[in-house]
């Protein structure tokens, strides 16, 4: 498994450890959320694949990682697009903020979170091991099933999009 960068609160590295112990022990490292939307507006989410260790079949936002020791944030954000749902475009960062969460398995997510955002407008090509379904929804779709269905968004998903649409909306 991968190393994560081990972060203060403003995102000055201070060591790397092994993703799963970082998540075990509840350590502050750096991640980031992709969102990215077609010319509706309508964001392209996810349906996490049922292996994955915590968050398993939610939906959240339409890719999501850690960059490793020594590799660029948005270009790892765009490898992971790549590997994940088969997409190549660019990225701009829009914003980062700080979360914590514990999940009934016991790990902890504590991450300094960098949002970056992008255009698509065709369907994905998803990583069966990585993503079990997709979609396109509006925020106005997605802020009914939140509020009908929350147990089926991931913790951060429901943390930040309302943000993100604020400014695709805007623009």
């Amino acid at each position: 498994m991968a190393n994560v960068i081990l972060v203060d609160s403003k995102d000055y590295p201070i060591g790397s450890m092994e993703k799963l112990k970082a998540h075990q022990k509840g350590e502050l490292h750096r991640a980031y959320s992709v969102f990215l939307f077609n010319n509706e507006n309508e964001l392209l989410l996810q349906k996490r694949a049922a292996d994955k260790y915590h968050s398993s079949e939610l939906w959240s936002n339409t890719c999501c990682s850690h960059p490793e020791p020594g590799e660029h944030l948005t270009t790892s954000a765009q490898n992971r697009l790549v590997g994940e749902m088969g997409i190549t475009t660019s990225l701009q960062s829009l914003f980062s903020f700080t979360y914590k969460t514990e999940f009934e398995n016991g790990l902890i997510e504590h991450e300094l979170d960098h949002v970056l955002i992008g255009k698509f407008n065709a369907s994905p090509l998803p990583n069966p091991a990585e993503v079990s379904d997709w979609k396109y929804a509006s925020l106005k779709e997605i802020s009914n099933e939140i509020k009908l269905k929350p147990e089926q968004y991931t913790f951060w998903f429901k943390e930040i999009y309302k943000r993100v649409f604020k400014f695709i909306l805007s623009n």
